[in-house]
Formats: C-alpha cells, sequence, structure tokens
C-alpha cells in the first residue's frame, strides 16, 4: 500500500529490517506510476476543489428534488387517469416549478446546516441525508399549512419525500464513487498524525491500512507511552506537536486513544485548530456501540471529527435571530418588571440604575456588560481587601455575605434578576441568550489558556452553568459544562437551558 510505502520510506536508517518489512507488504500498486499531469494539478488546488466539490453536490440535490416533484406529480397524474402521459408529463412540469425554489432552497439550507457539503472526511451518509430530507418536508408542510394552501390529500409531501432520498441518496453516492476514483488517479492523500498511546496507535494504524490506501498518508505519530515499534515514523513528544504540525504539513490528526487526558486533548484540539488542522477520535469498540457511530462514506475506519466550537455560517444566523427575536420578546414581556427594579434601585441607595462591568467577551474582547446596580456607590472596600473571605474556587471570586451589597442589590442577586439589562447587551450583539458566562476582569486574568477556549463565542446571560448547580460546582466542571454545550449546541437546547433557567433561579439553587 501506498501508506505503507510512505511510512516505510520514514523509518530511520538505522532500522533497515523495519524498512525492508513495509516495503514488502506493499500492494501490487506502484507508487511511482506516471500520473496525468493536468489531472493531478487541478485536484491539487485546494480552493478550485472545494468550488468544485460543493457546485457539483449542489446541482445533484437540485437535480434530485426536481425529480423527486416531478415524479409524484407525474404518478399522481398517471394514478388520476385524467389526462394522458404526454399531457400529464407536461401537467407535472409545470407544478414541479412552482414548488421547486422553495423546496431547494430549504433542502441546501439544512443539507448545509447537517454538514452535507463538507469535505468527504466530515460528511455524513444516509442517515444524515433522511434526516434532512425529513425535515425538508416537515418544513415544507408548516409553511404549505400557515400560508393557507389547500390540499386534497397531503400525498405530495411524504411521495416526494421517498422519492428524494431515493434520488439524493444514489447521486450521492455516485458522487462519492467518483470523485474517490478521480482523487485516486491524481494521487490525492491527506496527511496523518496518529496521537495515543502505543497499542491504540497500531490498532488503529492497522484499520487505517484497510483501506485502498489512496487518501490515507501515515506521517507518523506521536506516542504519550513508550514508543511502539510499529513501522511508522516517530515525531516526538506532545509538547512538539505545533511544530510537527507545520514541519510534516500534517492536514489531520487522529487521537488514537479513549483513555486520552482530557486537558491535554483541549489543548492538542485548540493547537490544531489554530493552524486549521482537523481532528478526529477514534473510538473505542463500546463507544461506536453506545454512540452508534454514523459511517463516513470511503473510510474503513468510523471517525468522530471534532469541529472548532464556533458558530458560524447557518448555525451563526439561525442562533442570531433567536436571540434578537427572545430578547425582544423577553422585554417586552419583562417591562413592567424592569421599570418596577430601576425604581427600587434608584430610590434606595445613592449612584446609576445601571452599572457597566468591563468583561471579556468573544475572542477576550472587552465590552460593558450592564446589571442593574447592586452595590453601594460609595462602597470603599475592594476585592483585594476581602480576597480572603473568597468562597469560590479556582478564577472565581464570591462571597456570600459581600458587605458591599445593598439590600435590594441583595434580592437581586439573589433571584438573578440584576442579570436582565444584558438583554440590551444581546440586542446590541456583544453577548447571547445562551452560552458560557462572562466572567469579570479579575477572574479572566486568572484562567488557564484551556479555559479561554469558552470565548471562542458569544457569552450567554444563562447558560449550563446556571442549570446544572451554579456556584455548588468547581471551576474546571464549570468550564466543562460550556465546553459541553459548545459541542452539542442547538435550538433546541437553547430553548431547555432556557426553561430550565426560571425554576433553576427560582428555587436559587447554587446562587448568592
Amino acid at each position: 500500500m501506498q501508506r505503507v510505502a510512505n511510512g516505510a520510506l520514514n523509518v530511520d536508517e538505522q532500522h533497515p529490517e523495519q524498512t525492508a518489512t513495509a516495503v514488502a507488504s506493499m500492494s501490487d500498486r506502484d507508487v511511482r506510476r506516471k500520473r496525468p499531469p493536468a489531472l493531478s494539478f487541478l485536484l491539487r488546488l485546494v480552493t478550485l476543489r472545494k468550488l468544485m466539490r460543493v457546485a457539483s453536490l449542489l446541482a445533484l440535490d437540485f437535480a434530485g428534488v426536481w425529480l423527486a416533484l416531478f415524479t409524484a406529480l407525474l404518478l399522481k397524474g398517471l394514478i388520476k387517469g385524467d389526462h394522458g402521459l404526454s399531457a400529464s408529463v407536461h401537467l407535472a412540469s409545470g407544478q414541479t416549478r412552482d414548488f421547486l425554489a422553495f423546496a431547494y432552497l430549504v433542502t441546501v439550507l439544512l443539507f448545509a446546516r447537517s454538514d452535507l457539503y463538507a469535505d468527504r472526511p466530515r460528511r455524513p451518509g444516509l442517515a444524515r441525508i433522511v434526516s434532512s430530507l425529513f425535515q425538508v418536508t416537515v418544513v415544507a408542510l408548516v409553511y404549505a399549512v400557515l400560508s393557507g394552501q389547500e390540499f386534497s390529500s397531503y400525498y405530495i409531501f411524504y411521495a416526494s419525500l421517498g422519492f428524494a432520498v431515493v434520488y439524493v441518496s444514489t447521486f450521492r453516492w455516485f458522487h462519492t464513487a467518483v470523485t474517490g476514483w478521480l482523487l485516486g488517479q491524481a494521487g490525492y492523500t491527506r496527511r496523518t498524525l496518529l496521537v495515543g498511546s502505543g497499542k491504540h496507535i497500531d490498532q488503529v494504524a492497522h484499520a487505517l491500512g484497510g483501506s485502498d490506501g489512496r487518501e490515507v498518508d501515515l506521517v507518523g505519530y506521536i506516542s504519550l507511552t513508550p514508543r511502539p515499534d510499529n513501522g511508522l515514523r516517530s515525531l516526538g513528544d506532545l509538547a512538539d506537536l505545533a511544530a510537527v504540525l507545520e514541519r510534516d504539513r500534517v492536514q489531520e490528526v487522529i487521537i488514537a486513544d479513549p483513555d486520552f487526558p482530557q486537558e491535554q486533548a483541549v489543548e492538542l484540539v485548540d493547537t490544531c485548530h489554530r493552524r486549521g488542522v482537523d481532528v478526529h477520535i477514534a473510538p473505542s469498540t463500546m463507544e461506536i456501540l453506545v454512540q452508534r457511530a454514523e459511517f463516513v462514506p470511503g473510510q474503513s475506519l468510523p471517525l468522530f471529527t471534532l469541529k472548532p466550537p464556533v458558530f458560524e455560517g447557518v448555525d451563526f444566523a439561525v442562533k442570531r435571530a433567536f436571540d434578537l427575536i427572545g430578547a425582544f420578546v423577553l422585554i417586552a414581556l419583562l417591562s413592567p418588571l424592569l421599570v418596577t427594579m430601576a425604581l427600587a434601585v434608584k430610590l434606595t441607595s445613592r449612584g446609576p440604575i445601571l452599572y457597566r462591568s468591563a468583561r471579556p467577551g468573544i475572542g477576550g474582547l472587552p465590552f460593558d456588560c450592564f446589571k442593574f446596580r447592586t452595590m453601594y456607590s460609595d462602597e470603599r472596600v475592594t476585592e483585594a481587601e476581602l480576597e480572603k473571605l473568597n468562597e469560590a474556587d479556582g478564577a472565581l471570586f464570591k462571597i456570600r455575605d459581600d458587605p458591599r451589597v445593598t439590600k435590594v442589590g441583595r434580592t437581586l442577586r439573589r433571584y438573578s434578576l440584576d442579570e436582565l439589562p444584558q438583554l440590551i447587551n444581546v440586542l446590541r450583539g456583544e453577548m447571547s441568550l445562551v452560552g458560557p458566562r462572562p466572567l469579570p476582569l479579575r477572574d479572566f486574568e486568572r484562567l488557564e489558556e484551556w479555559h479561554k477556549k469558552r470565548y471562542l463565542v458569544l457569552p450567554g446571560i444563562t447558560g449550563l452553568w446556571q442549570v446544572s448547580g451554579r456556584s455548588e460546582l468547581d471551576f474546571d466542571d464549570l468550564v466543562r459544562l460550556d465546553f459541553l454545550y459548545l459541542e452539542r449546541w442547538s435550538v433546541a437546547l437553547d430553548l431547555v437551558i432556557i426553561l430550565k433557567t426560571f425554576p433553576a433561579v427560582v428555587t436559587r439553587r447554587g446562587a448568592f
């Protein structure tokens, strides 16, 4: 296999027996064979290849949606028997044009949301296609009902769904097979680095070797344990990762160890994502069974892809729209309460109604976080003097009976009502309704590097912190909740967190 040959040629010269063994295990395919120069040149142009991939998939999806609608409508016309074949074809073509634009637009948006236009290693298979097409059908049905359209039956929806699954999945399977063959002819490979412990590295390398060897070029490995003698090139220790990524032009890293240390994994992922390197996790057998991993077409080993924890494209548009609508609705509903609290703050102590707290936002850039003022404005006691009374661990600063807090402020804090002015921050685009909580500058400066990954997205008014114990959890647990939220985000999850925030606030669980 080409992969084995490439790995063997990189083995140190003082191990000739390893080289001989690896070369002997090569397949009949000659890695020195001449490749078509024009084809090789075109397919190695990354940008052009991406454009070709997206354009071809869009064209195939258009054809699949058109054929699905047309077939469903034609079949209905033929079954009714009101027209002949020619008239039924003409009628079905006209009706298809009426539905096509909306159906195709929704299909593209939901397919993009499901990474169905991503590159080959990350593009899901049949299960995600069926799920997305089902969502398209639901959206189309809801839109039709709300817009007042009437149907003698809902045949067009379930019939077009069935035909769309057949056509779209068939076209995409054909696309995967043809593009895989073309990339193989061009000699395209992904430069891959394995990271983990010795035995797991061997297992993953063996599993990858079960493919045709054309898509994976194992440049070597980094082992956390004594280095295995597997014919691959050892590239040093985990501390050398950044240098290895640059020097060997690595395109993807596979974590080949289910027991990989958590904090080191977070740092590894961050180091890779900063350099545009994809990260995958090779699951254990039990994880595959439990998580029901989806097989990626063209891969001999199922891989879980860790995407950078940022909201972009369709995700950003959906989340931002959700934030704007939610903030406007909450301000309208809570306006009597907001006015009452503002008057209570103003009339019971001197100072402004709102307090502007400078806090790091997305990317660590500071912004003014609005809160109802809960402290005496002339209080001279500082956090430095009260540091010994801090009841929180890690970077957090919390005091249960803070002498600087007013009576009204204590009530507002107990029920987290002082945070409501942050709805203004949401409208200004500085915060989100749900996300990692923004910390004061004092806490931010004490964070460890792996903690700061939470600042890759907009901070939120509420989050998993508020519904999972709040101040009862230690800081590392809170950060891990942020990571969990970023990896599993959806509009449904945001709604669940918002709904769970109300009982958590009312019962004052973990708040002070």
